[in-house]
């Protein structure tokens, strides 16, 4: 085809069919994601390539630092353009997947902002993926008003009491097999992001908001040069001005980490934030440096709590760094799910919960996640105490925060060890977590806990770390090595303990068996796979 008639994305025949979906799988938006991929998918696959040379020159050193050849960048006196009026107050923000009762609830429930996630809260099967953007046009047009199976209503409030929504593509390392232009995949990413803005960016402006957007996984300052040329090739193409689309930043991967400041200076005509969360950070910890040596074993995932101190260096130059920048700076996640059986559970959980949240806002954070609706007035309590009328707090700059490059690794300073027990939950967890995903849902309530791909990712690096450190759990009475065979030794006995859970029934039509070899092989192959993600991917029927 000619320049002025690009190839257009194809759907493959083996797509299985989706409601409505030739309202979201227009020629036009064909036509958009084609050059999307033409323009950009290039340099995707080098950035990904540039990902494992750095993660090798990581394996040969064990050291991180930052960048030489920006500093004239972070000595500089810029700023990120001004937040747009929608994105001023984003003091609660809610998360959750783009299915249509999850569409009503996160947007009635009282947040500023809901994190619509085509990324970890999702699986992507293609229902999921096309069905998502269906469920978010129809938010917008406000005929997503629904009564499910059980009889219960769903309506959506009125328009000004609704979140705001901040949309999260896919990560760049996933395709979408389902999607091909000239018989190469698409990247996810250029999927989740190109439907949603080709249908939805002019109906946003329209409603005096934006197509804002949430960016996960992101590596380096290079990846956020890329999504701000999507960004310019998207609104010139559409005929919007340049600035309209807005990004917040996921600083959820260590090498990130030492980037901000370049990170939003590439996104600087765009960016409206950083945002600290901690199970990828933690995954991105170990993966980068899992052959470094024992003084970078982490303990238990749920003995890293952000007041560890290379945690602690972690958020605090986050808020410094997005503050002298004019960003704001956004909080981790409250994951609890009450339970409507047991008061007491809830209340140890919401104090705990306050507790977390009042150290953010005291910290400096604008804002902070919550992954259930119960939970917003509390996170709301906590900003409102410290910001009263202020929609953020900004001009808190954090000036006394120093942080080196070593702090920001001093995964030796946390005076905890991993445990045996820890070990048999990373199990229990990932088991039930990629058994879920292979169904096609991709958050999950565990052990009271929402939990995401994220979770699974953690559970199965800290298995693969201690098991090839050859740790040894000691809880004062008996020491246990770990080793693959003790590690599949536990998980089959939470086989067995879920085939007596759940009934044999329910087990037989479940993804168990396949989740559990999931969970070993990338738990314990000697080759470490960089994302549980992509063999999961393989193994997604839709």
């Amino acid at each position: 085809m000619s320049a002025s008639a690009p190839t257009p994305a194809v759907v493959s025949e083996a797509a299985p069919p989706v409601a409505r979906a030739e309202e979201v799988l227009t020629p036009p938006a064909l036509a958009f994601l084609g050059e999307l991929h033409r323009r950009f998918a290039p340099r995707r696959a080098e950035l990904l390539e540039l990902r494992g040379r750095r993660r090798a020159e990581i394996a040969r050193t064990a050291a991180l630092d930052f960048l030489p050849e920006t500093a004239e960048i972070r000595a500089g006196a810029w700023q990120v353009a001004p937040a747009p009026a929608a994105l001023e107050d984003r003091r609660v923000e809610i998360t959750g997947p783009t299915d249509r009762k999850m569409t009503v609830n996160a947007l009635n429930s009282g947040a500023k902002i809901w994190l619509a996630d085509f990324e970890d809260a999702s699986s992507p099967t293609w229902q999921n993926v096309i069905g998502g953007q269906i469920n978010l046009i129809d938010a917008y047009e406000r005929r997503i008003d629904f009564t499910s199976a059980e009889g219960k209503t769903y309506a959506l409030k009125d328009a000004a009491e609704l979140a705001t929504v901040v949309t999260r593509p896919r990560g760049w390392h996933l395709n979408e097999r389902h999607l091909t232009v000239d018989g190469e995949q698409l990247p996810g990413a250029l999927v989740d992001f190109g439907l949603y803005f080709f249908h939805n960016a002019q109906r946003l402006i329209d409603l005096g908001k934006g197509p804002y957007f949430y960016l996960p996984k992101t590596e380096s300052h290079l990846e956020a040069r890329l999504w701000n040329d999507v960004f310019v090739f998207a609104q010139d193409h559409v005929g919007i001005p340049r600035g309209t689309v807005r990004a917040t930043v996921l600083i959820e991967t260590i090498t990130a980490a030492y980037e901000m400041e370049e990170i939003l200076y590439e996104l600087r005509e765009h960016a409206s934030g950083l945002n600290a969360g901690r199970w990828d950070y933690l995954f991105s910890i170990v993966k980068n440096f899992r052959d470094g040596g024992e003084r970078f074993v982490l303990p238990d995932r749920n003995a890293v709590t952000m007041t560890a101190p290379f945690m602690r260096a972690y958020t605090e130059l986050l808020v410094r760094t997005c503050h002298k920048r004019g960003a704001h700076a956004i909080g981790g996640m409250a994951a609890f799910i009450p339970s409507r059986r047991d008061p007491a559970v809830n209340e140890l959980a919401f104090e705990k919960v306050k507790a977390d949240k009042d150290r953010e806002a005291g910290d400096g954070f604008d804002g902070s996640w919550v992954a259930h609706p119960d939970l917003v007035p509390i996170a709301r309590a906590s900003f409102d105490a410290v910001l009263g009328d202020r929609p953020h707090q900004k001009d808190r700059l954090r000036e006394d925060v120093r942080v080196t490059a070593a702090q920001l690794i001093d995964i030796a300073s946390l005076d905890a060890k991993p445990t045996f027990e820890g070990l048999r939950n990373a199990v229990q967890v990932g088991v039930r977590y990629i058994e879920a995903w292979l169904r096609g849902a991709g958050a999950v309530a565990i052990f009271n806990l929402m939990e995401d791909a994220a979770t699974a990712e953690i559970s199965r690096s800290q298995i693969w770390q201690w098991t090839n450190a050859g740790v040894v759990f000691d809880d004062g009475e008996t020491q246990v090595k770990a080793t693959a065979e003790l590690v599949r030794q536990v998980a089959a006995d939470e086989l067995v303990a879920i085939r007596t859970e759940v009934g044999e029934d329910v087990f037989a039509i479940g993804k168990w068996t396949e989740a559990y070899d999931l969970l070993l092989r990338t738990a314990l192959d000697e080759t470490y796979v960089d994302f549980l993600t992509l063999p999961a991917y393989d193994q997604l029927t839709d």
